[in-house]
């Protein structure tokens, strides 16, 4: 029996990710992406190992990633004078059984589109073709609304529907009419690469500041024959009145010496901060958006995943690789009720609420809540950490986020692969 079709709307990460793992499993799909040419845009993200796992599981191996990012070795939070509040290794030196990687968003995303054209052919994905609603049909199918970018209107049908197209999703839009609008608390994020000699392991992602004011910054590159890698950076500050602000909706480029100032003195023997953000090649502005949880993420044969989804707060680091479990949870369910509205129902009932609660989590600053914690005990400068919180207090704080957010080291380790090798989807009955 043939397969019915999928339409994936959205050609970014969670949709390539959906793409693969359908092809995977033997379910044929097509992706609708709105722009023209795919570039490797964005800066730096982190891929958990979680998502790792994921990406092997899907043959995009270590040295495939090792061609658009770095393994991280070191999660660290330090204060404003420069002393460490908690460091712990990731990734392979921490005991996981896969890396976990620091890329350049726009590579992995051009490793992703390259794969699903290498696997799925070339016109697997329709560039200049934007979804922006649908009507589910008497039948059980689904026709999406597409706009081309030469101007004309499509009607798509098929057996079900993927909105992979981000946080301004027109199909969540279209399941969740009366949704509130963005959500905005205030931090706008400047964020850019500068290439440096890393600091620390020569692979460590670093927080430095407090909550309302701080650093983020990590490699994304193997260093060159100089010892410099592509350094990501992220500068960001909370403001106090949101409305301070006209409103969430930008993203762009600006000049350093727009927000330099707010990091004036920030330097220490082991790292010059205005020094990285004034040799930057690009910087650009955004907010820290996400929007509020939704009781489903499906409609009949429609669901949503990725940023569509759940669009957090990035405090988390992951963001992303949330998108890919999506993926890989929504081809596991097919694999055992078929490419089905049951199996759509059963992926929404295993991600929607734990996710949801991670949405809310990261809005609460995510592991960066220990900064937090800090900022409130000692205002950020502190000689000795154990005086102002405890090792098993912070330990314990991390090790919560880690099993909200899917990478917990034990629970993962011993997890059975999300779909077994050669696994097919199941065929639907009824």
């Amino acid at each position: 029996m043939t397969q019915p079709i999928v339409m994936i709307a959205g050609g970014g990460i969670a949709g390539l990710a959906t793409a693969l793992t359908l092809h995977q499993i033997g379910v044929p799909c097509v992706v609708y992406e709105s722009v023209r040419e795919l570039k490797p845009l964005g800066v730096g993200i982190n891929l958990q190992p979680n998502a790792v796992r994921e990406l092997f599981d899907l043959g995009l191996d270590a040295a495939a990633l090792d061609q658009v990012g770095v393994p991280a070795r070191e999660w660290a939070l330090v204060g404003l004078n420069g002393n460490d509040i908690y460091a712990e290794p990731r990734g392979l030196e921490a005991g996981y059984n896969w890396p976990q990687y620091a890329v350049h968003r726009g590579q992995f995303h051009m490793l992703l589109f390259q794969t699903v054209v290498d696997r799925l052919g070339a016109d697997a994905v329709r560039l200049g073709h934007k979804v922006t609603g649908y009507e589910t049909n008497a039948d059980g199918s689904v026709t999406a609304l597409i706009e081309t970018a030469d101007g004309r209107t499509l009607r798509e049908t098929g057996a079900m529907l993927v909105g992979a197209d981000g946080i301004h999703s027109a199909v969540r839009a279209t399941m969740h009419p009366q949704q509130p609008p963005i959500h905005w608390g205030g931090a706008v994020m400047w964020r850019g690469v500068t290439r440096a000699k890393p600091i620390r392991t020569g692979s460590s992602f670093v927080g430095l500041g407090t909550h309302k004011h701080r650093m983020v910054i990590y490699p994304i590159s193997h260093p060159d024959e100089n010892g410099e890698a592509l350094i990501n950076w992220i500068a960001e500050v909370t403001y106090d009145d949101p409305s301070a602000r006209e409103n969430t909706g930008w993203f762009r480029q600006v000049e350093i010496a727009d927000f330099i100032q707010h990091f004036d003195g920030w330097t220490w023997d082991w790292l010059d901060v205005p020094d990285l953000l004034r040799h930057g090649e690009v910087a650009y502005e955004n907010p820290m958006i996400d929007r509020d949880p939704v009781t489903t993420w499906r409609d009949g044969n429609v669901i949503v995943l990725g940023d569509a989804a759940h669009a957090m707060y990035p405090t988390g680091s992951n963001g992303a690789s949330q998108a890919i479990i999506d993926a890989r949870v929504l081809g596991a369910c097919m694999v055992q009720h078929g490419a089905s509205t049951a199996a759509l129902q059963a992926y929404d009932e295993t991600l929607c609420g734990p996710v949801s609660a991670l949405i809310l989590r990261n809005r609460g600053a995510g592991p960066f809540g220990l900064l937090n914690l800090v900022d409130e005990r000692c205002g950020g400068t502190f000689d000795d950490i154990d005086a102002v919180i405890p090792p098993e207090e912070r330990t314990a704080f991390m090790a919560g986020y880690k099993a909200a957010a899917g990478f917990a080291i034990e629970k993962l380790n011993s997890a059975a692969p999300t779909i077994a090798p050669g696994a097919r989807a199941a065929t639907p009955q009824g």
